[in-house]
């Protein structure tokens, strides 16, 4: 299996998750403005889209989309633990956090990172992110310790990931007490901290 990744992106979370799993894996950087992998691989080729993640399986076929590497992840390597399961209410409430992980947080950091983006467009941003924020520190004000179940599961992997670039884009995440305590504590998991090692995040 092959992750392919762009350093501190969304694919950080797979790469947890694939820690988590304690399978055998490699990674392969992407320069995705240049549409070419590490090894000069023409990207496009293995994901049209252009974006990461991409996940290449064993069996050569290609996964894209954080969302849906992350649930594969989950079901493929049960015995992490990474998802309620299949057919529970829990699996549900999974799937709405990742979702809104993906269509409201993750998109509300886009412009942060667009270079043709003016600075209205980025305060304006900045203010969307802060309004995520508020909305996760309510729903984590009832004192639960992940998003899901009351364990770790790749819905936490991919709020990290996401959450985690308010250090890079000037929005200060101690304002959010119960969401930095969230992304301290995946942080702090030998799986973050391998994975943000292997992308040069860390020392």
């Amino acid at each position: 299996m092959k992750l392919y990744y762009k350093a501190g992106a969304c694919p950080l979370a797979s790469h947890i998750a694939l820690y988590e799993a304690e399978v055998e894996f490699d990674i392969e950087a992407v320069d995705t403005d240049l549409g070419q992998t590490e090894t000069g691989d023409d990207y496009l080729k293995i994901n049209p889209r252009g974006y990461v993640p991409a996940l290449r399986l064993d069996d050569g076929a290609i996964l894209t989309e954080g969302a849906a590497v992350l649930q594969y992840i989950a079901d493929a390597y049960p015995q992490a633990g990474l998802a309620p399961a299949s057919g529970s209410f829990e699996r549900s409430r999974l799937h709405e956090a990742l979702n809104w992980v993906a269509t409201e947080l993750h998109k509300a950091f886009n412009p942060l990172f667009r270079a043709s983006a003016t600075e209205a467009e980025k305060e304006a941003a900045r203010l969307a992110v802060a309004g995520r924020f508020d909305q996760a520190e309510e729903m984590l004000s009832d004192g639960r310790v992940w998003l899901v179940a009351d364990h770790f599961s790749v819905a936490d992997a991919y709020f990290f990931a996401v959450a985690n670039w308010a250090n890079f884009t000037g929005i200060a995440l101690s304002n959010w007490p119960n969401v930095s305590a969230l992304v301290d504590r995946v942080a702090s998991r030998p799986s973050a901290q391998k994975a943000l090692k292997a992308e040069g995040l860390l020392q």
